[in-house]
């Protein structure tokens, strides 16, 4: 893949955006195992109280949870298969937990509500589709609009290490073998990179491979990498205020061991 498409892929709202998230069937299942934020933004949320607001909320693997411990929540998600796969899983759930928690088509950067809530969230990388200044600029600037006076704003991205972005261009790193939950047939997962260090936009092809030699297939994946002072500089001259990272959702100092930098703050004072 030439720079060219790789610049054409990483712009928020394309296909390198969105096509991870058109598959919500193996988005569930890639990432069951994932828990440890569940449970961080759970607690989180009942300490902080709600309303939530969640940008990317997907199929609702934060959301749902909060939601069944009492907690308010609105999710915003630009994928509309996302946001189906939600709208199916909250019709098994009872009354009190549909009713508590409500979904939105939207860009994270451009959505408009007349509530303001207590704490907003964006788990799981989502930031890392903000792939320029500006794209930052603007969902900060949304950030501060919808929280309240004292509400706070957390999120999460992983560590970039150096060796995540010295991968070789054009080699196949390959994975685990797994069973694809729309067509059950056994494939070969593997993964292919492409990192830009000029707009620090890293492109990941996921590549599917059917062990009984039909044609597989690929999915591109663009992702901005931010590194924890970078990000804290955004913040501040954002606006933000009381900024804080942490590390691997236990609250632990952030240190060139942890996998995931979690971030908390609050808007500028009114």
């Amino acid at each position: 893949m030439s720079r060219i498409e790789l610049d054409q892929l990483g712009r928020a709202g394309d296909l390198g955006a969105l096509a991870h998230y058109a598959d919500p069937a193996y988005y569930d299942k890639a990432y069951a195992s994932r828990r440890e934020d569940v449970a961080y933004y759970r607690e989180l949320a009942l300490r902080v109280g709600g309303p939530v607001l969640e940008y990317g909320v997907g199929t609702g693997r934060l959301a749902l949870p909060m939601a069944r411990a009492g907690v308010e929540v609105q999710g915003v998600d630009l994928s509309k298969a996302m946001l189906a796969q939600l709208r199916a899983r909250l019709v098994k759930e009872s009354p009190e937990v549909r009713a508590r928690l409500r979904v939105a088509k939207g860009d994270m950067r451009r959505w408009k509500s007349d509530r303001r809530f207590q704490l907003v969230i964006a788990g799981f990388n989502t930031v890392l589709h903000l792939y320029t200044r500006r794209d930052v600029e603007a969902f900060f600037a949304r950030v501060q609009q919808l929280l309240t006076p004292r509400g706070r704003f957390v999120f999460d991205f992983g560590l970039t290490r150096p060796e995540d972005l010295a991968l070789t261009p054009g080699r196949d790193y390959s994975g685990m073998r797994l069973r694809d939950p729309a067509s059950g047939k056994l494939v070969k997962y593997s993964e292919r990179f492409e990192y830009d260090p000029v707009r620090q936009v890293q492109l990941c092809w996921l590549q599917f491979a059917p062990v009984d030699g039909s044609p597989g297939w690929s999915v591109p994946l663009t992702h901005r990498h931010f590194f924890p002072q970078e990000m804290e500089a955004l913040l501040h001259y954002a606006g933000f205020r009381d900024i804080e990272m942490t590390a691997d959702f236990q609250d632990l100092p952030l240190s060139r061991t942890a996998d995931w930098v979690v971030v908390s703050c609050r808007g500028p004072r009114r």
